[in-house]
Parts: C-alpha cells; structure tokens; sequence
C-alpha cells in the first residue's frame, strides 16, 4: 500500500494500534510515533516483553496475548524477525500489518496479504498521518500559520 487515498483510508478507519517493539523511552523514534498517534485519538497498545506498562497502556509480551481487537500491527523491529510477526498478526486478524521505515521484508508481506491483512512497508504511521491528515511542519505540529518567511525565533 503506497497510494494517498488507502494511506489515508487506513489511517481514518482504523484506530487501534499494537506497536511491537515500542519502547518507554521517550527519545526512541518508537515511543514518539506512538505518543503522537495516541496524542491524535488513536489507542496504543504496546508489545515488548521488557515493560510493564508504557504511555498508560498495558504492555503485552506478544501480539497474542493482546486480549482486544486489533486494526493495525505496527512493527518497530528488525525485517528478519517480521515474517513470524505477520504470522501472529494474521492469527489475531489485524486489518494491517505496518513496517516502520527501514523495515523491508517481503516475505513478511506475503504472509499477511495471504491472510487477508492490507500491508504498508517502510513507511512511517506518524509521518503518514502527518503529511495526509493535518499537522505536519518544521516542528511536527500544525501552527496554522501558512507563510515562506522564517519565523524570526529561528533566525540565529
């Protein structure tokens, strides 16, 4: 899935979020997408074995364990490890399996597009939601200000 219109389609119709690999780090590019997702409607539910509880969710060990539906997995993990991933998201029956950028597998793909899951890869859902559904500038929030001219408070 690369088009504008199934981008934006996934990112409006579908609200909850298992983020595998998120971490409670707030510098972790894992936890800022996460944070700005949930900070935008969406519910994360985090999957790493190595927290108890991150942004006020519930950690999970393993996408199975997650005991509510789920409409996208979102993978924050190395492409080698993705194919049994896709394997458990098409078990849960996730709607999408997202690889974050930088985490390309095709054979991951397959495995979820042959159980039915739309599949986006190396592809960001922060930047995605940014640049389709509002909210995207210099700082990664709208300001509302539409102009060329460098804010004055950036000129150093």
């Amino acid at each position: 899935m690369t088009d504008i219109d199934g981008l934006r389609r996934i990112l409006t119709e579908n609200k909850t979020i298992a983020v595998v690999g998120l971490s409670a780090n707030w510098w972790r590019p894992s936890f800022f997408a996460a944070k700005y997702m949930q900070d935008h409607g969406y519910r994360i539910i985090p999957v790493n074995p190595n927290y108890d509880e991150i942004l006020g969710e519930k950690c999970y060990d393993r996408i199975e364990d997650i005991p509510d539906p789920i409409d996208i997995v979102d993978i924050f993990q190395r492409p080698e490890v993705t194919p049994a991933l896709a394997q458990s998201a098409v078990a849960i029956g996730a709607g999408v399996f997202w690889m974050q950028i930088g985490v390309v597998n095709d054979e991951s793909a397959r495995i979820a597009e042959s159980g039915g899951l739309e599949v986006v890869m190396n592809r960001c859902v922060k930047i995605e939601h940014a640049r389709l559904l509002g909210g995207l500038n210099l700082i990664g929030v709208n300001t509302g200000v539409i102009s060329s001219r460098r804010p004055r408070w950036l000129i150093y």
